[in-house]
C-alpha cells in the first residue's frame, strides 16, 4: 500500500496560480497511491491568494472517481454572498474506507499570536486482509502552546483508541452488526501523517513520538524507518517559493511500532512547484490482521 501526504496550499503554486489540475497531475505521476491524504483544502473560501472560491473537496471527489473522500472542515464560517466558507483536510482512500471521524483538535487561547481551528480526519481501510487506521491532521502554525496541545491532543487520542480496540471483544461492546452499537473493525496499527508544523527537533514531533506507558503502540518517524542515520529532506523551503526562507522539513509520516517492519520507503517528492509544500510518499507491506 501507498500513501501521499501533502499541504497543497489550496492548490496555489510557487507561481502564485492556484492550478488543481497541477495537483492531480503530481498524482498520477505518483501511480495514484492508493491513499491519498490532502491539507489546506479550500470550500467556497474567498481571500485565498489565487483563489476563486473553488469547491477543492467537490474537484478531487470529481477528478478521483476511484476513490472515496472524506473531507474535514476545520474552520467553517459564513461567505459574504451565502452558503458556508470552508477549510481544512481531505482524505481519499482507494480502498474499503470502514468507518471515518472527524475530531477537531484543542484551540487554547493565546493571544500573542493569530491561529484558526485545527482538526484530524481519522479513517479505518481495509487493505487485503489488513485493516489500517490512516490519520491526516495540520497543526497550528504561528503558536508553539496551541501547537503542543493539538499534538498532545493526537496523542491522547490514539491512546483511547487502543484501549477501545482491545476491548472492543466484550460483549457488552457491540450491538446488532447492522445497529449504531455495531462492531467494526478497529486497529490499534495506524499511520499518521501531515504539516506538523515543526522542525525534527520540534517539541511537537517530540511529543508525538515520546513513548507510552502502556499497551498502546508508540508512533515511530517513518523517515527514521526508512532512511536510518539520514537528515530529514526538506519539504517546504523549494522552488522559489514566497515562504519560507529557507530549506526544512515541516511534514512527516508517522507509523505505529507494529508497522515499522512494513515501511519499505518514504520519499519526499521535490520536484514539484505545484504548492509551497512538497508531497510525501510512504510504501507499506501489510500482510494478516491487525
Amino acid at each position: 500500500m501507498r500513501l501521499l501526504s501533502w499541504n497543497i496550499q489550496w492548490g496555489r503554486g510557487c507561481d502564485g496560480r492556484v492550478d488543481l489540475a497541477r495537483i492531480a497531475a503530481v498524482l498520477a505521476q505518483a501511480g495514484w497511491p492508493e491513499v491519498v491524504c490532502l491539507q489546506e483544502v479550500a470550500v467556497n473560501f474567498g481571500g485565498l491568494a489565487g483563489g476563486s472560491c473553488e469547491d477543492e473537496a467537490a474537484w478531487f471527489a470529481a477528478a478521483m472517481p476511484a476513490y472515496t473522500p472524506i473531507y474535514g472542515a476545520a474552520t467553517d464560517v459564513p461567505h459574504a454572498l451565502g452558503g458556508r466558507s470552508q477549510f481544512g483536510n481531505l482524505l481519499l482512500a482507494r480502498l474499503p474506507v470502514l468507518q471515518v471521524w472527524r475530531h477537531l483538535l484543542p484551540w487554547p487561547a493565546d493571544p500573542a499570536h493569530p491561529s484558526m481551528q485545527r482538526l484530524c480526519v481519522e479513517a479505518v481501510v481495509q487493505c487485503g486482509d489488513a485493516a489500517l487506521r490512516v490519520l491526516t491532521t495540520h497543526l497550528e502554525y504561528y503558536s508553539a502552546t496551541q501547537r503542543l496541545a493539538q499534538a498532545r491532543a493526537l496523542r491522547a487520542l490514539h491512546a483511547e483508541t487502543c484501549a477501545r480496540a482491545r476491548a472492543q471483544g466484550s460483549p457488552k461492546s457491540g450491538g446488532a452488526s447492522d445497529s449504531t452499537f455495531a462492531i467494526l473493525p478497529l486497529p490499534q496499527r495506524a499511520v499518521l501523517c501531515g504539516d506538523f508544523n515543526c522542525k525534527p527537533d520540534g517539541a511537537a514531533l517530540a511529543c508525538l513520538l515520546d513513548p507510552y506507558d502502556d499497551a498502546t503502540p508508540p508512533w515511530r518517524d517513518a523517515w527514521t524507518l526508512a532512511h536510518p542515520g539520514e537528515p530529514h529532506a526538506p519539504s517546504v523551503g523549494l522552488h522559489g517559493c514566497d515562504w519560507p526562507d529557507h530549506p526544512y522539513c515541516c511534514d512527516y509520516v508517522l507509523v505505529t511500532d507494529d508497522l515499522a517492519g512494513a515501511v519499505t520507503g518514504l520519499d519526499v517528492i521535490a520536484d514539484t512547484a505545484a504548492s509551497d509544500h512538497q508531497p510525501l510518499c510512504l510504501s507499506l507491506q501489510l500482510s494478516g490482521q491487525s
